[in-house]
């Protein structure tokens, strides 16, 4: 049968891939048999004159994500359906399941709503309350995806068994209309229902005999077999609200999508007699959803966080403070009234998260006892501070433009731009930060940097060599954002300190530079440079935004759950041989220019010809 390769990208066309996918046919052999067209598959015409001559009879296609829909698979398909293959075609893969498990979770709860936060104080225990919209809103629309095999599974309680939910036949007709599907069950304990984990898998042929599964470890048919990977994880949804749930008690879990999004609801009664089921993807209505992605609300809700920064914050409190907290949607504002300041200003530059602040005040009866300034703090003026000059200036800091760990530096400009409105002999929390480093070998994730060679006897060198080449310019050798807690590492050197900021002066003139090597204390393949940054609250109390701990005897490193760090992968990757070849030394140069707020680095193996 004839067929063509078509190749089409979600949102454009990428002339440099169908270039390489058009030398790598040539390089294979397969000129003659396969067509790269350079358009979106919704583009592809048919007949003497157009991209292919005729319908196909058999439809290859790679549409998933994580979500399995999220991509546009389903109107991708619909499309392909309809006009460019034959109504009795094959594809491959033939089908896809999607299952889901209820289970009650603290931590993962925690990553959706705000929770009562607790302040002791001199005066006895105040509790910060979530505003009633926030409880009642259904959160964001958008699927958490995780390595789920990293949550513990004592993060989790089990409600259901694995249910499966939906299928979709790729090789019939698919519509990318909005519906519904649920399954009957019994909770197999009781419990309050909360979340739903969901994975996906493929069958390759239409027997079932060639699968591919995204299952957990717990659910695998062979855990021992399982394969990592990252392009397609794991979901976790949220309910639009914690339900108590009975064991034995019969109920209706119901997924619902649209073209591109899944998301579940728990009823009572058959979907089938519940007009009431919802439709609608759910809509976040409070603006905490769409101020605080996940790992934020979870920042906010860790008790033993918030108790650090009240206890370094009795330290520098005096009953006539005057405060001033610069933090994207912060609750340090609160925690400083609660523990007797005079006067608290916190300033928000953006509307939305100056209303959500409003309203969190508003809960908690402190719309009149805090000071909200809705401007960018470099703009500030003695008006705005009500003619009072600051005497702490405090901040997590936290900024939610931060995409790596040193972004949050912009704290130590707007403590520079404010500098005119500090008494004399104000604090400054945090006190300093310092940038810190660690050597490690990655158990997978070294993988995403690792070239293809031959993938199933065909040579795809030349997509290595064209992603080579894109690695070699500077931009590409900076460090990437991870959340290491889901990507398991060991530590092959001892943590080191490589720069100190000092936020009770103003940014320096000159670059602050640091350079050297350290030593690999133990064996193994090192794959990056991880870094992070440390805030010293006060010269007793620092928070860690990478290692929360030393490192086990294995090397095992524990990373903040909050937080992604930085990852610098070592270019060109490591000589396996070095894994027989002892202690081995990384050599390292580290500038931050305070003109931009850039750190620009450079690490590599110290006998790494240049």
């Amino acid at each position: 049968s004839s067929y063509a390769d078509m190749l089409h990208d979600k949102d454009r066309v990428f002339k440099p891939m169908a270039d390489a996918a058009v030398k790598i046919v040539e390089k294979n052999g397969f000129s003659d048999k396969i067509k790269v067209i350079n358009k979106h598959s919704t583009e592809v015409t048919i007949g003497p004159e157009g991209d292919m001559p005729c319908r196909a009879n058999i439809l290859v296609t790679e549409l998933f994500d994580t979500e399995l829909i999220g991509e546009g698979a389903l109107p991708s398909y619909e499309h392909a359906h309809r006009h460019l293959v034959e109504e009795n075609c094959e594809a491959v893969p033939h089908r896809a399941t999607v299952y889901a498990q209820l289970v009650e979770s603290r931590r993962m709860w925690s990553w959706n709503k705000l929770f009562p936060i607790h302040v002791q104080t001199s005066l006895g225990e105040q509790v910060i309350v979530p505003p009633v919209d926030l409880e009642s809103c259904p959160g964001a629309p958008s699927v958490c995806d995780i390595q789920l095999n990293q949550v513990s599974p004592a993060d989790f309680t089990v409600l259901s068994d694995v249910l499966p939910m939906f299928s979709i036949d790729f090789s019939k007709q698919v519509s990318s209309s909005a519906a519904c599907h649920s399954r009957r069950f019994e909770p197999l304990t009781s419990g309050r229902a909360q979340v739903v984990l969901s994975w996906w898998d493929i069958e390759m042929d239409p027997e079932g005999k060639i699968k591919c599964t995204m299952a957990p470890f717990w659910a695998h048919s062979d855990p021992e077999e399982m394969q990592w990977r990252d392009h397609w994880m794991q979901c976790v949804y949220f309910l639009p609200q914690e339900e108590p749930v009975m064991q034995g008690s019969a109920l209706y879990l119901v997924a619902h999508h649209d073209d591109y999004c899944v998301w579940y609801s728990l009823q009572r009664t058959s979907p089938e007699k519940n007009e009431r089921v919802r439709q609608m993807r759910p809509v976040c209505d409070c603006q905490a959803h769409l101020l605080w992605n996940r790992p934020r609300f979870g920042e906010i809700n860790d008790q033993d966080r918030t108790d650090r920064y009240v206890q370094a914050l009795r330290t520098v409190l005096k009953p006539d403070s005057v405060c001033l907290c610069v933090s994207d949607g912060s609750l340090l504002s609160v925690l400083a009234h609660h523990l007797g300041v005079e006067q608290v200003f916190t300033v928000e530059s953006s509307a939305a998260s100056h209303k959500l602040l409003r309203k969190i005040f508003k809960a908690n009866h402190l719309e009149d006892k805090i000071n909200i300034i809705e401007k960018r703090p470099e703009l500030l003026t003695n008006e705005d501070l009500q003619g009072r000059k600051v005497s702490l200036l405090l901040g997590e800091p936290f900024f939610t433009t931060s995409l790596l760990p040193w972004h949050n530096l912009y704290f130590w400009y707007v403590r520079t731009a404010v500098d005119q409105h500090l008494g004399p002999g104000a604090m400054v929390m945090p006190q300093a930060a310092s940038l810190h480093a660690v050597v490690v070998e990655f158990r997978d994730l070294w993988r995403i940097r690792s070239p293809c060679g031959d993938c199933e006897g065909f040579d795809v060198h030349i997509m290595d060599d064209m992603i080579k080449r894109a690695l070699d310019f500077r931009e590409s050798r900076e460090a990437e954002p991870h959340p290491l807690w889901e990507y398991p590492c060991r530590s092959l050197s001892e943590p080191w300190q490589i720069l100190t900021f000092d936020f009770r002066q103003p940014v320096p003139l000159q670059p602050l530079c640091a350079e050297g090597t350290v030593e690999l204390r133990r064996p193994g393949q090192s794959h990056a440079a991880v870094l992070w940054m440390e805030y010293h609250l006060t010269p007793e109390c620092t928070l860690s935004t990478g290692l929360l701990e030393p490192a086990d005897p294995e090397g095992g490193c524990c990373w903040n759950p909050h937080c992604k760090q930085a990852v610098y992968f070592f270019s060109p990757a490591p000589d396996p041989r070095a894994l027989l070849g002892g202690p081995r030394t990384v050599s390292y140069a580290v500038e931050f220019h305070p003109d931009t707020g850039d750190i620009v680095m450079e690490f590599r193996h110290a006998d790494t010809p240049d």
